[in-house]
């Protein structure tokens, strides 16, 4: 078998009438472009020279209007040509992505914005099991709630990709955490470890790449988020150690770094999707114990009360959420059966006024447990994959309501982790 067959992340799937744009060698090139092949090893593999390889990717290039080998594969896999068939275990540290610009018809994003996506970094022999009993203890349990060991397996690393850098990894390795960003500082907030759910408190200096332990939120949960308002940062909800469903509001002040409460939540939730607007908190949907809920709450930070507002179209979980233009977009997630492409925009001006939910153009792939930012006028979704295997990240852009690839660099599944996006 070629060493390109014995590659375990893709394969090739059928052609369609529509491929014929790519000749058959062309093909095969593809295919060994998208396992990270060097030139050399192509010509070697296919009995051809360097020189014929760079020729062959040359018309690819210009056949499917790309300018890189990343972007080779990722049309490939857009077009159904190329499909994940399983992960490979790695990659485990937390990165650095600045998403792409000109390919996709948009100016590079300026130097002083940044998105920071924050993996857990995992032990790859661990898997996690999804079974039907919900109420055990999540150190035991392995549910859509609690990883067993702690972690989400995530799936391997990607081609080798051009807009994504490594970043310090968190001191603490963990999953299902909360993640904000205030007065310059990212703040990773609980989760899921190896020993279960944790309260610890890390905080990431971006100007100096480096982190620093805070004190631990007061109750340690996890399938939680986070918002960041007025330079206080708000968790609601989540899901204890003894695998109770909470409703406690725990805020946390950087300035002073300690703990305080606020009113809980109307009803206990975690997994739920969480952004603000304003002096606004929005909490969408989630776990309640007992089913996936639909349920939109909005939190007061001035009065320090919550108002139960119009409900997502969609029951879910593990849905990301962000606001864009005074506008909420909450994208994905999952309901303990289905993995969702949904896309529904929330606009809180229209409370009581007329209708605040409308449905956006669905994502090109399922996603249960992504993150969401927004950057520039246009959201990306990053990660996910709680049924399938994921090859790349998505961008929308609201004016044209359409969706486009972006790179990835990890392969397969990349659930649970944390994404927020900072300006400097």
């Amino acid at each position: 078998m070629s060493r390109f067959g014995q590659w375990p992340l893709l394969e090739m799937s059928g052609m369609r009438d529509s491929d014929s744009v790519l000749t058959e060698r062309e093909l095969e090139i593809v295919r060994a472009v998208a396992t990270g092949a060097t030139n050399q090893q192509i010509a070697q593999e296919l009995v051809i020279s360097v020189n014929t390889v760079k020729v062959h990717l040359k018309n690819i290039f210009a056949k499917l209007d790309i300018q890189s080998r990343t972007e080779v594969a990722l049309y490939a896999v857009s077009q159904g040509w190329i499909e994940v068939e399983r992960p490979i275990p790695g990659a485990e540290e937390a990165v650095e992505a600045v998403p792409e610009g000109e390919r996709l018809g948009r100016q590079p994003i300026s130097l002083a914005k940044r998105v920071y996506f924050l993996a857990a970094a995992v032990l790859a022999a661990l898997l996690v099991f999804l079974p039907e009993v919900r109420r055990q203890p999540a150190s035991t349990a392995s549910s859509e709630f609690a990883d067993v060991g702690g972690s989400t397996e995530l799936g391997g690393p990607a081609l080798e990709f051009e807009r994504w850098n490594a970043m310090a990894a968190m001191p603490t390795a963990r999953s299902r955490l909360a993640v904000a960003y205030s007065e310059g500082k990212i703040y990773t907030i609980g989760g899921d470890t190896v020993d279960g759910a944790t309260g610890i408190v890390e905080e990431f200096d971006t100007s100096v790449n480096g982190w620093r332990v805070k004190s631990p939120k007061p109750i340690p949960v996890h399938n939680i988020g986070a918002a960041a308002i007025g330079g206080k940062v708000f968790v609601p909800g989540g899901y204890t150690p003894d695998g109770e469903v909470i409703a406690d509001l725990e805020i946390y002040d950087p300035s002073e770094d300690s703990w305080g409460r606020g009113a809980p939540l109307p009803t206990p939730l975690c997994a739920y999707a969480i952004a603000t607007v304003g002096d606004r908190l929005y909490v969408f949907g989630g776990w309640d114990g007992s089913v996936y809920v639909a349920s939109t709450f909005e939190y007061d930070t001035v009065s320090g009360s919550w108002l139960e507002r119009s409900p997502m179209p969609t029951a879910r979980g593990f849905a990301g959420a962000v606001a864009l233009e005074g506008k909420i977009y909450v994208a994905g997630g999952y309901d303990g059966r289905d993995e969702f492409a949904t896309v529904e925009e929330y606009d809180p001006t229209l409370e009581g006024v007329g209708e605040p939910w409308r449905a956006r153009s669905p994502m090109m792939m399922r996603r249960g447990g992504l993150g969401l930012a927004a950057i520039a006028g246009s959201l990306y979704a990053i990660g996910g994959g709680w049924n399938g295997y994921l090859a790349y990240n998505e961008r929308y852009d609201p004016r044209t309501n359409e969706w486009s690839t972006i790179e990835t660099p990890v392969f397969g599944e990349w659930r649970n982790l944390g994404v927020v996006n900072t300006e400097t």
